[in-house]
């Protein structure tokens, strides 16, 4: 990290103690003391932004920032602020930027990792549930994977499976053996008892999205009797302790009116959830079910509800095909996140089953450098119409030829998917969504530079 990166650093650290002695007072003064700092205007539409949402308290954005407060516990709140904003921002950016520019090659910001690929249920669809227990990764491969990652400036680690929690102990060990990192886990919340939460509690960094499919009636359809009950005791707990959590939620075609739903956002709001990851369906693996990719007039449907709730309620959220347009298309491959599975598959994309490099075979940075991420990098962005992000699932022909042309293998040990299988599945849902797509785009309802309070983003 360069001088002026740790004097940044330093600066947000005092800024922070200021800021948390009396947050509704000295949020305001912070803010205006940038002000009068950034004389040539280089952080002006940052500061637009800040204050669109400071300098009115019953804002959403304001309630949410506020609610850290409140609903947060102050050891918890502050490991956030140096891991999350502090090492994998300002620090951990720092060193990444300058490794791709020498490497020529995508270094991601997170990671995601699967533990293991157990799980306890067998949630319809789902492809996890094909790879059994066979699976497991030992807990000093995850421990080499952080060491590597920390190296390029990677802070950021996402733990997917399987059910991660089959391996709770070990995720509490790799926690405490760094403490500088953020761990966020995909979890479906059946297994967060009394005795994790109060690991959570202790370790401070480790923060679960909770899977929840709608209400009890969507979620126990997909993931068995009893979840729902189980998922909303599993946020009690954590409410109780003043740890922060968010939610996983998955929209199909059958339950993506709930999922979009204002007494969907508002209940999750009010369980504590401070963010919320949406996903589409995809129909990976030779047992998954077509039927349940959402339609296009249904994937519309989300896009202007989330961008609506935006708006209105106090909770970040993120849908990774929708969003194509803020991250400039697909984040895969290495340019933002990558994916390595329970038995050290290097996969650029946790929907994406194929693979040229295993980490007990490469590093890190070796397996950035490989034909599948090298040409991920040079395809990206997949589509002009950055609301057709996805290499799958809306351009499939282009994930066809990335795995015909650098050879990479499924990584399904139970039942290989061939490409051009999966591919197929994708052509009649990507040639409905693009016409939708592309006049959504044309409209201009696209804001490219504009983050979602209404004020241009920085560079």
């Amino acid at each position: 990290m360069s001088f002026s990166d740790t004097l940044k650093s330093l600066g947000l650290q005092a800024a922070y103690s200021y800021l948390d002695k009396d947050p509704d007072k000295n949020i305001p003064r912070l803010l205006a003391w940038v002000d009068k700092l950034d004389t040539d205007n280089k952080w002006a539409s940052q500061r637009v932004a800040f204050h669109n949402v400071i300098d009115h308290p019953d804002n959403n954005w304001y309630r949410l920032i506020r609610s850290f407060w409140t609903d947060c516990d102050p050891g918890v709140r502050k490991t956030i602020f140096n891991n999350f904003f502090i090492n994998a921002n300002i620090k951990g950016c720092a060193v990444a930027d300058e490794i791709r520019d020498r490497e020529g090659c995508n270094i991601p910001w997170a990671i995601l990792l699967d533990p293991t690929s157990a799980c306890n249920l067998h949630c319809t669809g789902c492809w996890a549930a094909e790879y059994g227990d066979k699976l497991n990764m030992s807990y000093d491969t995850m421990d080499e994977i952080v060491r590597q990652a920390k190296a390029m400036g990677v802070y950021m680690f996402l733990f997917t499976g399987g059910e991660p929690l089959v391996r709770k102990k070990d995720l509490i060990r790799l926690c405490e053996a760094h403490s500088d990192c953020a761990f966020l886990s995909f979890t479906n919340g059946t297994l967060i008892d009394d005795q994790f939460a109060d690991d959570m509690l202790r370790v401070k960094n480790f923060y679960p999205a909770i899977s929840i499919e709608g209400f009890e009636e969507d979620t126990d359809f997909r993931r068995g009797k009893g979840t729902y009950r189980a998922i909303i005791a599993a946020m009690e707990r954590l409410k109780a302790r003043k740890l922060p959590f968010g939610i996983s939620c998955c929209y199909t075609s059958k339950n993506v009116d709930t999922i979009g739903s204002e007494e969907y956002f508002d209940y999750m709001i009010e369980m504590g959830a401070k963010f919320a990851w949406f996903f589409t369906y995809m129909p990976v693996g030779n047992a998954a079910v077509p039927e349940l990719i959402a339609k296009p007039e249904q994937r519309e449907f989300m896009y202007h509800q989330i961008r609506k709730f935006r708006h209105t309620k106090p909770i970040f959220t993120m849908d990774f095909w929708n969003d194509g347009e803020f991250v400039g298309g697909c984040i895969a491959g290495g340019r933002k996140y990558l994916h390595i599975n329970a038995a050290g598959d290097i996969e650029p994309c946790a929907f994406i089953h194929y693979s040229d490099s295993n980490i007990h075979e490469k590093t890190l940075l070796e397996a950035f450098k490989s034909p599948l991420f090298m040409a991920y990098k040079h395809g990206q962005p997949f589509n002009e119409n950055l609301l057709r992000p996805c290499p799958l699932l809306d351009n499939p022909e282009k994930l066809r030829g990335i795995v015909h042309e650098t050879g990479a293998h499924s990584t399904d040990l139970e039942s290989p998917e061939d490409i051009d299988r999966l591919a197929d599945k994708c052509e009649n849902a990507a040639a409905q969504w693009a016409p939708v797509a592309d006049e959504l785009w044309a409209k201009g309802h696209h804001e490219i530079g504009h983050n979602e309070v209404g004020a241009p983003a920085g560079e």
